[in-house]
């Protein structure tokens, strides 16, 4: 039986540098028009990107108490200290794509125990629905943030391919807190010659792909990537079928690569062979291949830039060794000794920000708040067709049936 909704709650979020909202101050009014018998109260923050005043002025009440709230939103993992007892939940937990062989995979808020904090979640017989797993029957996910991480994250590397080669930066994407602002910069860069590979097809690709079409870097096809030289910077995209391919030949089907990515292999080697510059915009599991392998990459002897958008540390970009932030968003690999060093001693330089989305807090915080105006809470609040139900992670102190072998990541 679904429980009645009478407070939503948005919290104050754990993480210090964490400045984006699961809703933004005009989608209050939203919600209200449609449930006048709802009470909206937030939690005030002064990093947030939106004022408190600002959800006052749009209906929510604005307090520190949210014990009277039937429903807490949040964007990424809440502090083992903050959560409530027998609260239902939706946040970024980071959790599914766990087991005991992989430890610590998920990208989440460092320093937060995954353990500690499913533990906390079943002691305090919390409800857990998280917004990764809030999807459609053909797998797709209803809401996101990636948009935003490929859109910052293209803008990141670049910004880096710059600095690297003498040119003049850009000023930073957290600084401008603009999308079209940071487009109007770089459509006035002229980028010299040089090959780009992309690899992804989904959210967070298409917000490469947004910032590539705002530069002078044309799509090649990929084989023309391969074979020709060009007299101006290219770049070519690498869709999931195109950059995997099954063991034994078989003919490419999402589904099956979804359901069985063990039988898969990276095809990668030759592109990257070629390429100054690569951008990981694609979803990866732990039981994916990985895109290339720590032996392999002494072999691209061109390529000096990395933009990890994926951000799994040890995932599937091998020279991932560690996530950076919005303040020092690069570090230098050597690729011989494979160990961090300064930029004189590397041949390798990555951008593997962990929480792009959150230097365009007010952007990314909108276009996400209208994914949960539009379909969560009516599926939450009304009747849900499923969604919510295969998001649900735990109940009553215990996982749901879809995510029992998170006993086993809890206890091993």
């Amino acid at each position: 039986m679904t429980k009645k909704i009478n407070s939503i709650g948005i919290i104050k979020e754990s993480r210090p540098d964490e400045s984006r909202a699961p809703i933004a101050p005009k989608q209050i009014s939203t919600i209200l028009e449609k449930y006048p018998d709802i009470n909206i109260v937030v939690q005030p923050c002064d990093n947030r990107t939106f004022k408190n005043s600002e959800y006052l002025e749009y209906g929510a009440k604005i307090s520190e108490d949210i014990n009277s709230c039937d429903l807490l939103f949040g964007v990424k993992e809440v502090d083992v200290n903050r959560l409530i007892p027998n609260k239902d939940y939706v946040f970024f937990s980071h959790t599914y794509k766990l087991n005991k062989d992989t430890l610590s995979n998920a990208q989440g808020t460092p320093g937060m125990d995954k353990k500690e904090l499913l533990k906390s979640i079943l002691n305090k017989k919390i409800k857990l629905i998280d917004y990764e797993n809030i999807r459609a029957a053909n797998g797709a996910r209803y809401l996101g943030f990636g948009r935003f991480a490929g859109v910052v994250g293209c803008y990141n590397t670049l910004n880096l391919f710059l600095s690297q080669n003498n040119f003049q930066p850009l000023a930073r994407a957290y600084k401008i807190n603009n999308y079209e602002k940071i487009k109007n910069n770089l459509s006035k860069v002229r980028f010299p010659n040089f090959k780009l590979l992309v690899t992804g097809d989904g959210r967070v690709n298409n917000g490469v792909q947004e910032i590539l079409k705002c530069t002078n870097i044309k799509k090649v096809s990929d084989e023309d990537f391969l074979k020709k030289n060009f007299e101006y910077p290219v770049y070519c995209n690498l869709e999931t079928k195109d950059y995997v391919i099954h063991k034994n030949k078989k003919a490419f089907e999402l589904k099956h690569f979804i359901e069985f990515p063990k039988e898969y292999e990276s095809r990668t080697f030759d592109y990257l062979k070629e390429s100054d510059l690569y951008i990981s915009a694609h979803y990866w599991d732990p039981s994916s291949p990985k895109i290339f392998t720590k032996e392999q990459l002494s072999q691209f002897s061109k390529l000096k830039i990395i933009g990890d958008v994926t951000c799994d540390v040890d995932g599937s970009i091998p020279s991932t060794i560690k996530s950076t932030t919005i303040e020092e968003p690069n570090f230098f690999l050597n690729t011989n000794t494979f160990s961090e060093t300064d930029m004189s001693n590397s041949n390798l330089a990555v951008m593997a920000v962990d929480n792009l989305p959150s230097e365009l807090p007010r952007d990314s915080s909108t276009e996400f708040g209208n994914g949960i105006v539009n379909e969560v809470i009516p599926y939450i609040i009304g009747k849900d067709d499923g969604r919510i139900l295969n998001s649900t992670i735990t109940t009553e102190g215990r996982f749901l049936e879809k995510y029992n072998y998170l006993n086993e990541y809890i206890n091993s």
